[in-house]
């Protein structure tokens, strides 16, 4: 039975991720970078206003604390797993796709993110709403597509989330900590799903809290460890940067087993990775802008944005360059006779002593950590919409459970399905971004030039969400 599901998934993800998901989500990010007016050169004033405070702006958390919160899921075992699986499937010139996902995904991030906060709603007990889900039903013309649309995005998402968010994740965690601490899997289930649970039953203000302490450390560990190694590797940064680019095209072989596979299979692994570690263009991250204190809408995308810049265009080709260039200086690590990409990124990270599995582990387990918190909101937010406040419990109960069991689960499956359901997603909210562009662009002039200009649009109160 579990070939038979597996060979399913398999064609269906072959489906999903073909040349129309490739051209619909890279055009996406293309066009919105052109209708934004490139606003990817906003990207350092989103830094500083990441760090800034906002506190006469409407919202549950701060413009820090919602976009570490994002941070949170997008940063995990994509930006270290994904990125190897991506190399040993599409081949060095998978990183260069996954990189430009990242930059022109900016600009989709942004528009995301702007929408989610323009339409965002606020419940009666006082918590605020937002997402592609009420993006569609309030911001479309035609109500009932937006509606019909948006409980499609808010059911793939809330099943994503025991995928992508939860199961990978804590499979992750216990993989590591099995092969380099020598703890038993089923221990680490019981202690993620322990952990877990102290925090999501926090809410939306628990959830950022520690995520506003988690995300700083960890991702500026992991940089700090990556520029080690780059620097013990010197002497192979620019041979990696150069068969990075070549291979992104041609095929061919390169030192250490890498193989360069062509322009498909480069594209397909390295835009499919590059959507699984930033999650630009699938609509979850707009979900936690949606909570954040701000004066505008524009304010706060261009908060959101950075998430995206720091998620792959830093760390994901950190990643990349440290994997390439370590195989390439260690021709014991033969990529081509590697199918796993976590095999593939421990055998790299191994190759430097000491350092190296100490940057992986801890990584793994922080970003992975940090990324089950971030999705178990995101996906709160969508059984709420179409299930009501009733249905928290229930979703928070099963989430646990799932990290409880994860570490003994079939993870090759989990992510195939995870990365289906990534496409499922993906679509209405980039429908969402594509039929508001126009919206996205007339706010994006009202607000660019005047960032502090306070939007005096009531939040609209709605009953059905209690």
């Amino acid at each position: 039975m579990l070939d038979v599901i597996n060979t399913v998934v398999k064609a269906v993800n072959k489906v999903v991720w073909g040349w129309p998901m490739i051209v619909l989500l890279f055009g996406t990010h293309i066009f919105m970078t052109v209708r934004t007016g490139g606003i990817q050169r906003y990207i350092f004033r989103g830094i500083r206003l990441s760090v800034a405070k906002d506190p006469d702006g409407e919202g549950e958390v701060s413009q820090f604390g919602a976009l570490t919160t994002a941070l949170a899921s997008t940063i995990g075992t994509g930006n270290i797993i994904g990125v190897g699986t991506a190399v040993a499937l599409g081949g060095p010139g998978a990183v260069l796709w996954c990189w430009l996902t990242g930059v022109f995904g900016i600009a989709t991030k942004y528009s995301e993110a702007l929408i989610a906060v323009k339409y965002r709603v606020k419940t009666e007990d006082g918590r605020m709403q937002g997402g592609a889900m009420y993006a569609l039903e309030y911001g479309l013309k035609n109500k009932k597509l937006g509606k019909a649309l948006g409980l499609m995005f808010a059911f793939f998402a809330a099943f994503a989330s025991f995928g992508i968010g939860c199961a990978t994740q804590v499979n992750a965690i216990a993989t590591v900590c099995k092969e380099n601490l020598g703890i038993q899997p089923w221990i680490i289930g019981i202690v993620v799903a322990f952990c877990t649970a102290i925090v999501i039953f926090g809410g939306i203000k628990t959830i950022a809290n520690v995520c506003e302490k988690l995300v700083p450390f960890m991702a500026l560990f992991y940089v700090v460890g990556c520029v080690i190694i780059l620097g013990m590797n010197y002497d192979y940064i620019i041979p990696a940067l150069v068969t990075i680019v070549k291979m992104a095209f041609t095929p061919g072989a390169v030192a250490g087993g890498l193989v360069g596979r062509g322009i498909m299979l480069a594209m397909r692994y390295g835009i499919a990775r590059g959507l699984f570690s930033n999650e630009s263009g699938m609509g979850s991250a707009p979900i936690a802008a949606a909570a954040a204190q701000t004066q505008n809408p524009v304010r706060q995308a261009l908060v959101s944005a950075t998430g995206t810049f720091w998620d792959t265009v830093v760390v994901c080709m950190l990643t990349g360059l440290v994997l390439v260039s370590t195989i390439m200086k260690n021709p014991a690590i033969n990529a081509n006779e590697v199918s796993d990409g976590g095999v593939l990124t421990s055998m790299a990270f191994g190759q430097i002593p000491v350092i190296g599995p100490i940057i992986l582990v801890v990584g793994i387990i922080s970003f992975a950590y940090s990324t089950v918190l971030g999705w178990a909101y995101y996906g709160e937010r969508c059984v709420e919409y179409f299930g009501g406040k009733r249905a928290l419990v229930p979703y928070r109960i099963l989430y646990i459970i799932v990290a409880a069991i994860a570490p003994v689960a079939a993870l090759d499956l989990v992510w195939l399905i995870a990365d289906t359901l990534n496409a499922f997603m993906a679509i209405p909210n980039l429908i969402a971004v594509l039929a508001l562009s126009s919206v996205i662009v007339a706010e994006t002039r009202k607000y660019i030039n005047n960032i502090d200009a306070r939007d005096t649009t009531p939040v609209p109160v709605v009953k059905k969400y209690c």
